[in-house]
């Protein structure tokens, strides 16, 4: 079958870069949102103001704050916990949520004729269950009009295409993946109903230049978006891709997670070759308010300066960093304690979204 151009303008040359590597800038959205973490609001602020920290070191941090008064309250958190504040942006526009890994610019480039950024602009629509998602859905919008960036819409058979960050990872030489939870099931979350498996391997071809798609089945439990891939399995090197295990047979996660570890074990890449699969642990169930919350290392976030990876006051933390130390070596890998980010449903990937350098 004939692929059909999912973008409203052409892409040729255009991928989605790794995420490891280099950026111009991380993006994220200060929390506001108060029902985001109901009542555990408190310590967030202070657990993004080690994020910018640690982002700092390396790149450019821009953040989006809905107000002056939301600014001045960040600068004056960002002060105490000595980030570098000269690499530190502020950008005062309305915001429904801090989940920019979903709705924030996911940016493609392409080296010739000349180097150049472009946004890949999907649609969000809160996770195709919440109602307060507009604002979220203009910041592509807003960071294509302030760097001068060309707004590629995405667009498949003259509909516009519904997806989150979080929905798949790339390893920058044409494989993504996904889950089928996420993006297939006919009657939960739909984000775009009627979309088959074909249909979105064309627009991750077309939009993000992957021509090679590896799906997974399902998520993990406690996840609100309905089996993101981020909170499961990823890329850290072009031919290496680390999946969460649970060794319980009794834990609700054991089944599905080996049951994706299966599937990589028979996956390639775009070019034919077989990726090397490494299994992270998983941190022990973690409850709050008898609600199970998605807690995963696989949920860490790529920086220029260091891997910053979520961490949970347990014994396979350590185990977790170790793994990713051993895999990612030229860059520091870093824990960011994330008990209290977790409640609101997301971690350290979930809140970040990379800007790449030209």
């Amino acid at each position: 079958m004939a692929a059909s151009p999912a973008l409203d303008a052409d892409v040729e040359g255009f991928r989605m870069p790794a995420e490891w590597e280099p950026h111009e800038a991380t993006w994220l959205g200060w929390p506001h949102n108060v029902t985001d973490w109901p009542g555990r609001f408190a310590p967030i602020p202070w657990a993004y103001g080690e994020i910018v920290r640690r982002l700092a070191e390396g790149e450019v941090v821009r953040i989006i704050v809905p107000s002056k008064v939301h600014e001045a309250r960040a600068r004056r958190i960002l002060e105490r916990v000595g980030a570098a504040t000269a690499r530190v942006e502020f950008f005062r526009w309305p915001t429904d949520r801090g989940w920019t890994r979903d709705f924030g610019p996911i940016c493609v480039r392409r080296e010739e004729p000349e180097a150049e950024i472009a946004i890949a602009d999907f649609r969000f629509n809160g996770w195709a269950k919440y109602q307060d998602f507009r604002r979220d859905n203009q910041v592509p919008e807003r960071v294509a009009k302030a760097f001068g960036l060309t707004l590629r819409r995405a667009v498949f058979k003259g509909r516009p295409v519904v997806l989150e960050g979080g929905a798949i990872d790339v390893d920058g030489r044409g494989t993504a993946l996904s889950t089928e939870e996420c993006l297939l099931d006919p009657f939960v979350q739909v984000r775009n109903p009627g979309f088959r498996r074909t249909d979105y391997e064309e627009v991750f071809l077309d939009a993000l230049g992957a021509a090679h798609t590896i799906w997974l089945g399902r998520g993990i439990a406690g996840d609100d978006t309905h089996g993101h891939v981020d909170d499961l399995c990823r890329f850290v090197a072009p031919r290496t891709i680390v999946v969460g295990q649970e060794p319980d047979p009794r834990d609700v996660n054991h089944r599905p997670l080996a049951e994706n570890r299966e599937r990589l074990e028979g996956a390639r890449l775009s070019d034919g070759s077989k990726p090397e699969v490494v299994e992270l642990p998983m941190p022990a169930p973690l409850v709050f308010d008898g609600q199970r919350l998605p807690a995963s290392y696989a949920n860490f976030y790529v920086a220029n300066a260091a891997v910053l990876v979520p961490t949970f006051n347990d014994p396979n933390d350590r185990v977790a960093l170790g793994i990713l130390a051993e895999l990612v070596t030229d860059r520091p890998v870093v824990g960011i304690h994330a008990v209290e980010l977790v409640w609101g449903l997301g971690t350290l990937h979930c809140l970040t979204q990379q800007q790449p350098r030209a």
